[in-house]
């Protein structure tokens, strides 16, 4: 073998080398700070997401911006920060938020939330929440199918530290009869 040919070798496999080490660093800092695919894992969210639906989310604009009411969130579990959650931002740092008798007050005002599983088999959720205000760095959250949620109305998850939001949730691209654009709904106030 040459000399020439051998430098030849060497220049192509450094090449390579380098160029799949750029590729892994790009990939790498795309997922940790721009986008990263989420599964919806159970029925907590049901009828927004689906279990199993494939989801991209955005977690550049939390760097840039704290989460506002309606958006589709995942944060990692409180309890156990190697599980991550999905649900929706009712209320943010400063509001109070109160649930009797099914219903949701976000400043004293009832929310009228379209986005809820009325048709739960279970019937409607009556489960109450005393009236708080919501602690600065943190977020109320709750799953659309109230019935089948484990969100802050449990100790467990509590008020969500906004340090523990990884993103919100901008499309849902699997399977391919559901691609659809996640859309914020924080509810109509009904005065």
């Amino acid at each position: 073998m040459s000399r020439k040919n051998e430098s030849s070798w060497q220049d192509t496999a450094s090449d390579w080398l380098v160029s799949i080490i750029v590729a892994v660093a790009l990939a790498f800092c795309i997922r940790t700070f721009l986008v990263e695919p989420y599964m919806v894992s159970g029925s907590s969210m049901y009828p927004s997401l689906h279990n199993r639906e494939r989801l991209v989310v955005d977690k550049l604009s939390y760097f840039i911006t704290d989460p506002v009411k309606g958006e589709i969130i995942v944060f990692r579990y409180p309890k156990d920060q190697t599980r991550d959650f999905i649900k929706r931002v009712i209320a943010v740092a400063g509001d109070t938020i109160e649930m009797r008798n099914g219903k949701v007050l976000v400043n004293g005002n009832v929310i009228e939330e379209n986005y809820i599983w009325k048709d739960d088999p279970k019937g409607k959720n009556s489960s109450d929440f005393r009236k708080t205000v919501v602690p600065n760095g943190t977020i109320f959250v709750l799953g659309d199918n109230r019935n089948n949620s484990e969100d802050s109305r449990f100790k467990d998850v509590d008020f969500v530290p906004l340090k523990l939001v990884k993103g919100r949730a901008l499309f849902c691209f699997w399977p391919t009869d559901r691609i659809r654009k996640i859309v914020p709904d924080s509810g109509i106030v009904k005065k």
